[in-house]
Formats: structure tokens, sequence, C-alpha cells
């Protein structure tokens, strides 16, 4: 019979300096986390509590007189959902778009035998420092007669040259013997492409539909200059609306006439800025450890 080894945990002593240290930088991380958790908990406690409380100044970080008043005009308005599902539409197929463009460009780039590659890559990059501007962009869409749909959005966004750059590295530092091997075998750079160069790099691809998804997601700018029915409204700008809405009720009431109108359009106004930024907000956890791997991708290669 085998005799038990017992083996002790060895235990690193910490000088009195090093814990010193090790308590300050712990106390700025709380501090630092306090400090970013509290705009969120506060609209929270604003969307559960009365117009009174509101009113008086009284939310801070905890409900007052708790009810469920601005929810409830939500579901009745119903005009959230409609542009929630507009964000969904914008956000499934841009990002699809999105991924297809970026990986076909930065395929073909990181091919070294690619004739006028070098020009290429520096025109993609001077598109970083100088693009096209506001004027032109929107000239090009409405000549193009695709003002007033998603066409437009996802036409002007399809690939950021940013994230082309780092799938066109991390392209790059697939053993160039894989592909050779199926070249060999009789395969076809499309088939090289889907069979053997994707397959290996779902890590960056994974990113790549992160990153888009989540400029989708928040899109705002191009949405208000490109669209102008309002049922096609994404989700960020039907938030602009309602925040302009409570800005000018604020302003048009008068000394000692802000009453439940306006309070009840700030207590409404932090309901939907929560309703908007929950799915994200609760699926970003999950999906934090490939936005910090996409950030490094292409900085370190071997």
């Amino acid at each position: 019979m085998a005799g038990r080894i017992k083996t002790k945990k060895s235990k690193i002593k910490m000088s009195i300096s090093e814990q010193i240290f090790m308590v300050i930088v712990y106390t700025v991380l709380i501090l630092f986390t306090l400090a970013a958790l509290y705009p969120f908990v506060n609209v929270i406690a604003v969307s559960f509590s009365s117009s009174r409380a509101v009113g008086a100044g009284e939310v801070v970080l905890w409900p007052i007189e708790f009810n469920v008043d601005a929810y409830r005009q939500l579901l009745l308005d119903g005009q959230i959902f409609a542009s929630m599902k507009n964000t969904v539409v914008l956000t499934v197929v841009g990002t699809f778009l999105n991924v297809f463009a970026t990986t076909l460009a930065a395929y073909a780039l990181s091919k070294r035998r690619l004739r006028g590659r070098k020009i290429f890559v520096g025109m993609i990059v001077f598109t970083m420092l100088f693009s096209g501007g506001m004027i032109p962009n929107f000239i090009l869409i409405k000549s193009l007669h695709l003002m007033d749909t998603f066409s437009g959005l996802w036409l002007v966004g399809v690939i950021r040259t940013y994230n082309m750059i780092v799938m066109d590295y991390h392209f790059e530092s697939v053993p160039e013997s894989l592909c050779e091997a199926a070249s060999i075998d009789g395969a076809n750079e499309p088939t090289i492409l889907l069979k053997v160069v994707v397959p290996v790099s779902k890590a960056v691809i994974a990113t790549m539909v992160l990153f888009y998804a989540v400029g989708w997601w928040n899109a705002y700018f191009n949405p208000m200059l490109y669209l102008s029915s309002t049922n096609k409204f994404p989700m960020m700008v039907k938030l602009k609306q309602m925040l302009d809405t409570a800005k000018m009720i604020e302003v048009s009431a008068g000394e000692g006439l802000v009453d439940s109108t306006f309070i009840a359009a700030e207590t409404y106004k932090a309901a939907s800025i929560l309703v908007v930024t929950l799915p994200i907000v609760l699926v970003y956890p999950f999906l934090q450890k490939y936005f910090v791997k996409g950030a490094m991708i292409g900085s370190i290669k071997g």
C-alpha cells in the first residue's frame, strides 16, 4: 500500500511595503469600479422610482416609492421594441457583410505574391488618416438612391480599416505550408480560404464579429444621417429623440411648473436607457476575452 505523501503549500510572504502597495492597488480598483457602476445603478434606481422622488432629487442608489409605471408605458408605447427590432436587423446583417468583406480583403492582401500589394495596403492605411468626409458620402448614397434604406448604412460601413489590418496580420501568420499543401492537392483559392484558413482563424473571426456587432448595436450618427423614416430608426436614434423631448419639456416648463409631466419623462428616459443597454451589458462579460484577444492579435508574430 502506497503511503500518502503530504505536501505543504509554500506561501510567499510579502514585505510590509508590498502589502501596503497591494492595499493601495485594491483600493484604487474598488473606487474605479464603484465610479463605473454608479451611473448604471442610478439609472436603474430612477427608472423604478416615482415622479415625485425623482423631481425632488431623492433618488441616488436605491428606488424611492418603487413602481414600474415607466416600463408599463414602454410596453404600451411599443416604439422602443420596434426600434430594437431595427437594431437587431442592422446588427445581424451588417455584421455578416462586414466579416465577409473584411475576410476576403484581408486574405487577398495577406498574400505576398499579390502584385501591387504594398500600393493597396498603403491606399487602405491612408483612409485611416484621411476619409472621404460626410458630404461626399451623403452625395454618394443619395446618387445611388439608397437614402432611407438599411442598404445605404451597410454600404457606408462595409469595411473598417483597422479590423481589416488586424485580420490581415493574422492571415499572414498562418503557415504558408498549409496553403501550399492544399494547393498541391488541387484546391483553388476559395477552397483554401474556406477549408484551410478559416478553420484556423476562428478566434480572429469571432473577434471581428464582436467588434462589428457592438459597433452596429451602438450606431447613431449614420442612421440619423441617412434614415428619414421614423419606423426605421434604431434604438440609439430613438433614445436621442426621447432625450430631446425631455429637454424640450424641461426648457418650456415655467418656474414652478415642472410637474409630473417632466418628471415622468425623466423616469421614462431612464427606463428606456436601461432597456436598450441591458442586452449588450449582459452579453459583454461572456465575450470580453475575445475583445482582449482581438486587441492582441497581430501584435506578436512568431
